[in-house]
Formats: C-alpha cells, sequence, structure tokens
C-alpha cells in the first residue's frame, strides 16, 4: 500500500498501542505477560493442502509490492486481484501481469480498506502482503479469517498483543501466516545452514545479526517508504527492523525447533543521525523540521536462548554505513561471518586467518543449484527474493509444511516490542513469550536445512 493517506494513520495512539506502552507506561512484565488463550491445534507440521496452479492476490503495489509480483510472475503463478489506495500504482502493476500473459488482475483501490473486499474474495489461495508495518496484522487476520494463508512482509507485528493475535488466528482458521524473510533464502544464509547441518561447526555458542542500512536518502524522500517510514523514529525507542539480521540466526541456531529465545536486553545510542542529515539537506520550513527524532541511531540487543546460547542484535538506518547484516556464527569447531563473507575451521590452512567460503561449494542449497541463475538474472536482493517465492509456491504445489510459520512470524518480531520494553526500563531483560505453547522441542531443525 502506498503512502499519500497514511499520515492520518500513523497517529502517535496508534504507535503506543503498536509498542505495547501505553501514555503511562507498561513494564516489562505487563508487556510480558500471557493471557489464557483457548485451546487451538498447533500449525507446527501442518502441510498446505496441495494447490496446483496457486491463485495469488497482493495487497500493497508500490515498490516492494511489485518487486514480489515480477518474481511471482517469473515463478508462474497466476496473480487475481491487486490492492493498493493510489490507483496508478495499482494499474502499473496490472499492466504488468498482463504483460506476463495472464489475464487482467481485478483492481480494489477505494480506500484504506479495499483490501477487505479482496480477501473476501472466494477464488484466492494466498494472499500477500507488501504494505506499511502498522497495517500487516489487521490484513493478515482479515485474510486467515477468510481462509486464505496470508504472507506478509516484516516485521510481522508491532506488538505482543499482536504477534498472538496471528498465531490465535492461525491456529483457529487453519490458515498459515507466513513472514517473508527473504534473508533466510540467501545463498550465503542458505550455505552455511547446510553446514552447521552437517555439523561442521561442532556445537553452536554464539551469533550476531543486524539491519545496518543507511536509509537516510529514503526516509526523507516525499515518495514511497519516505511518507510513512521515518514516522516511526519520532514515536519509537527500539529495534525498529529485527527480522533480516536475526532470522537467518535463528535458522542456524534451531530457533523454535530444539531451543527458544528465553529473554534479551537492549540499549540504544542517542538519536543523532536523521537531525544531521535534515541540517544539510531539508530547506527551513518544511515541515519535516517541526519533527523530534527519539529512536536511538544504533540499538544494540543481547538474546539468551533457553539452551544458553547467546545472539548480538543491531540496527541503525540513520548513519553513514556500508549496508551490514553481519550474519555471524560460531561453535566448537568453527565461525562464519559476512559481509564480506568469510570462514574459519579449527586447524584449517593458512593459520589464524579467515579463509574464503568458494572452497565450500559443494555444500550449496539445492534450490541455488536448480534455479539460481534465473534468481540471479531477475535480481531481488541478490535473487533470494525469487529463492524466497518460488520454495514457497513450490510447498503450496506439492502440499508440503512451509519452512517458516506463524511461531517464527511472531518471535522473530517479538524484539521489536522487546527492545523498547527493555529500554524503558533501563536495559531490564525481557522475556519472550513461548509462541509455541510449549512444542518448541518438537522439531530439531529448519526445513531450509534438510530439504533435498
Amino acid at each position: 500500500m502506498s503512502g499519500e493517506k497514511l499520515e492520518l494513520d500513523l497517529s502517535r495512539r496508534e504507535f503506543l498501542r503498536l509498542s505495547g506502552i501505553t501514555a503511562v507506561g507498561v513494564g516489562v512484565a505487563g508487556l510480558n505477560a500471557e493471557t489464557p488463550k483457548a485451546e487451538s491445534a498447533s500449525m507446527i507440521g501442518m502441510p498446505f493442502t496441495p494447490v496446483r496452479d496457486p491463485r495469488i492476490g497482493i495487497i500493497g503495489t508500490g515498490g516492494r509490492g511489485t518487486s514480489l509480483l515480477e518474481n511471482l510472475l517469473a515463478a508462474d503463478v497466476k496473480v487475481l486481484a491487486l490492492c493498493d489506495i493510489v490507483r496508478a500504482k495499482a494499474e502499473h502493476a496490472q499492466g504488468m501481469v498482463v504483460k506476463a500473459g495472464q489475464a487482467s488482475p481485478e483492481l480494489y483501490t477505494n480506500g484504506d480498506h479495499a483490501f477487505t473486499s479482496l480477501v473476501a474474495r472466494e477464488d484466492l489461495d494466498l494472499v500477500i502482503i507488501a504494505t506499511p508495518w502498522n497495517w500487516h496484522v489487521e490484513m493478515a487476520v482479515a485474510s486467515m479469517t477468510h481462509g486464505k494463508h496470508a504472507c506478509t512482509e516484516v516485521p510481522a507485528a508491532q506488538s505482543i498483543e499482536d504477534c498472538w493475535k496471528l498465531v490465535d488466528t492461525s491456529e483457529q482458521t487453519r490458515r498459515h501466516c507466513i513472514m517473508l524473510e527473504n534473508c533466510c533464502y540467501g545463498y550465503n544464509e542458505t550455505l552455511i545452514l547446510r553446514m552447521i547441518h552437517a555439523g561442521m561447526f561442532g556445537d553452536l555458542l554464539y551469533g550476531e545479526g543486524a539491519y545496518i542500512h543507511d536509509l537516510r536518502e529514503e526516509l526523507f524522500s516525499n515518495q514511497g517508504e519516505g511518507l510513512w517510514r521515518r514516522k516511526f523514529h519520532t514515536l519509537l525507542d527500539g529495534n525498529l527492523y529485527p527480522t533480516h539480521g536475526l532470522g537467518p540466526v535463528a535458522n542456524y541456531m534451531g530457533i523454535q525447533r530444539g531451543d527458544r529465545f528465553d529473554y534479551m536486553v537492549s540499549m540504544s545510542t542517542p538519536a543523532r543521525g536523521l537531525e544531521a542529515y535534515r541540517k544539510e539537506h531539508v530547506a527551513q520550513g518544511d515541515a519535516k523540521w517541526a519533527e523530534k527524532y527519539i529512536n536511538g541511531d544504533m540499538n544494540t540487543s543481547l538474546i539468551k536462548t533457553a539452551n544458553g546460547l547467546t545472539i548480538t542484535l543491531k540496527h541503525d538506518t540513520s548513519n553513514p554505513h556500508p549496508y551490514d547484516r553481519i550474519n555471524a556464527i560460531a561453535g566448537t569447531k568453527g565461525a562464519f561471518a559476512d559481509y564480506p563473507p568469510r570462514i574459519y575451521f579449527d586447524g584449517q590452512a593458512g593459520g589464524a586467518a579467515w579463509g574464503s567460503i568458494d572452497a565450500y561449494k559443494e555444500h550449496q542449497h539445492p534450490l541455488w543449484k536448480q534455479e539460481g541463475e534465473i534468481a540471479k538474472k531477475l535480481g531481488g536482493h541478490g535473487g533470494m527474493d525469487y529463492i524466497m517465492l518460488y520454495r514457497l509456491m513450490q510447498c503450496l504445489r506439492e502440499g508440503l509444511t512451509p519452512d517458516l510459520d506463524v511461531y517464527d512470524a511472531a518471535a522473530w518480531s517479538a524484539p521489536g516490542p522487546l527492545s523498547r520494553a527493555s529500554l524503558a526500563e533501563g536495559s531490564a531483560p525481557a522475556k519472550f513469550p513461548d509462541f509455541t505453547r510449549g512444542r518448541w522441542q518438537e522439531r530439531d531443525s529448519s526445513q531450509i536445512a534438510t530439504q533435498s
């Protein structure tokens, strides 16, 4: 969904609701409290009902939505419906579908809640949600309630309450809610995951993930994400975007597959970068000068797992820095760190120096062996977008259990509100809810690691 009307929705009350903190404040204990919930069958291990020719609807046809659409069309998926509050954007996406040789999809552009008509259609199997963050939960819940599987961009939710809402709705409707965490499908991430699964790193001990991306120009743009994303920096202090760095490390460690996040502590630097950028690039008198930025430029959090492993998680989009997700993992036999990719195993040639991952190409993921060339041609974050969507459609077509489920969507999104809660109480530990309700030990590895 594009941003022309979104300023009306991004009120302070709305952001405080999303963050899980009221105007008078909610402590860590209150944020983490789990209210009794009706017993529902778990979605762990539940396969899709096979759909030979998946029928897709897309909510949000801005930059991200059309990028996903391009990859879906390359994966030979039927797109029947498109929704955006800006009709010109929906029409552009419609043209992409027609150019690919498909029938013209129906458009839904009549206001902020036009998506409710899209999800009510009876001829869709799955809905893709590529909208601003504060719409993800409402749209995913509506999709599942109307019998469609929901696939949402990241993060899936902005509060612990909404994380639970996704879990409860998925369990009650028996429809999957999948977060489109493309970074889990990168070449390096899948290669290292396979090597970990093969035991090459020994017993894992610690990892590190991040989203360090200079977005200042985009944040101050008068179009696209600049219309809404900067607003979060004026109302929340914490990790605004945890999943790109966290998802791959969670897969390495088997989170919710034999281990789980237990608690985290968080701290932030002062907020300086956006104010400095505004001074250099925004004319005096612009409405942006009325904004006060409170989100600390670098947020650093430390997560402890139930099995005792540790994860360092970072976020900074407000300062000059090369793009970096860090993507590090270490165990008793060796270590890997990305950006640039480098690897070290006990006793390897060259002494105490990093080596190249090129020597381990035999461990590349089958998806990259089979689909890597078309993925690279399409682009999309180096090809990971296509690999992610191709695999998702493969699971749907063949009636497989999806690689990522609603419990991953909830747990990987939870560091957003938990980081804010920890900061609000002087970096006090904030406990993770167990979104699986005690079933996190029923699996022992990521399906991405075991796929043949």
